[in-house]
């Protein structure tokens, strides 16, 4: 194993009155967390691939064809691109942002597990999303996850920012109407009142029976941020967004998802599918592969037990920084 000298760098350190928010209202803006250049090297990527100028990711669009045409606005109809990070390298380093993982391991930490990421693009007269919970998509046992969201444009409430229904948090996850496969949240049988959600993110709250739980808790609020600002939510928080009614202003934004790495992921094929981004874990995991090095604690590294940081290399390597 190679020598990986440590850099040196300023981290992100929660407060103790970011920490009581969070946990009171069920999520945390940081203001600022990703320096200018970071968020413009996010945002330079991001007009590469909407411009044609990056076409390796075509594929991860719901819509295949969402390339063609000369309307960059009804070629983006589905105005998201799911896992990035699994071919691009600006992607990969985006999950792993030192700075996000700073904050992850005191809200869920110190061990994470990085598990998904998607890119908006929210182009003028699109997107939006209904009342949801992160958790009824993604699963994990213990439930840990958590949502990370890069904002890259000014998100206000004309372009679609992020509205939430604050302490909803603390209400369990609502099943869906039948049986799903590796659904691994209680359900009726063990919540008496628990309710199947009908019509999950469906914009028509007539529809969506979760706007209802939402009511509960006053009225929703949005979340403004500017680019560089990085919204984490907990995982069973009530949150939507409305349609982008700008003429010219995009909403664009990184969203990741991570779980403590002590849990079980049955969601996208188990633990060994994800990255051990921070700390250590008992259970399979991948390292990154587009050259993001993530700092990891020894026990992770069979046979190591001299007291160094192991960072996890491309291709599976590791090296040594002593801490």
């Amino acid at each position: 194993m190679s020598e990986v000298k440590p850099q040196e760098r300023i981290r992100y350190t929660v407060s103790v009155d970011q920490y009581v928010d969070y946990n009171k209202n069920g999520y945390l803006l940081v203001k600022g967390l990703l320096a200018k250049e970071d968020t413009e090297r996010l945002l330079s990527w991001t007009d590469d691939i909407y411009y044609g100028r990056v076409t390796e990711l075509d594929h991860l669009s719901r819509e295949h064809a969402w390339m063609r045409g000369t309307n960059k606005t009804e070629r983006l109809s589905s105005a998201r691109m799911h896992m990035p990070h699994l071919h691009n390298k600006t992607a990969e380093w985006g999950l792993l942002h030192p700075l996000l993982l700073d904050v992850l391991e005191a809200l869920i930490g110190p061990d994470v597990l990085a598990l998904q990421s998607m890119l908006f693009f929210n182009p003028p007269g699109k997107g939006g999303q209904g009342w949801h919970q992160d958790s009824f998509y993604i699963q994990t046992q213990p439930d840990s996850l958590i949502g990370a969201w890069i904002a890259l444009d000014r998100a206000d409430e004309s372009n679609g920012c992020l509205w939430f229904a604050p302490g909803s948090h603390h209400e369990p996850i609502y099943p869906p109407p039948e049986a799903r496969k590796g659904y691994v949240h209680a359900d009726e049988r063990h919540i008496q009142g628990l309710v199947p959600a009908s019509a999950p993110s469906n914009l028509d709250d007539s529809v969506n029976n979760l706007s209802e739980i939402a009511a509960k808790y006053g009225e929703s609020v949005p979340v403004i941020a500017e680019p560089g600002d990085v919204l984490f939510f907990h995982s069973h928080l009530l949150h939507r967004s409305y349609r982008n009614e700008t003429a010219d202003r995009f909403r664009r934004a990184y969203v990741l998802h991570y779980c403590n790495a002590r849990s079980w992921v049955p969601w996208s094929g188990s633990n060994e599918n994800h990255i051990l981004a921070r700390g250590r874990t008992h259970l399979p995991y991948a390292v990154p592969q587009l050259g993001t090095a993530v700092e990891l604690s020894p026990e992770s590294v069979p046979g190591d037990d001299s007291g160094s940081m192991m960072v996890a290399m491309p291709g599976g390597d590791m090296g040594k920084m002593e801490m």
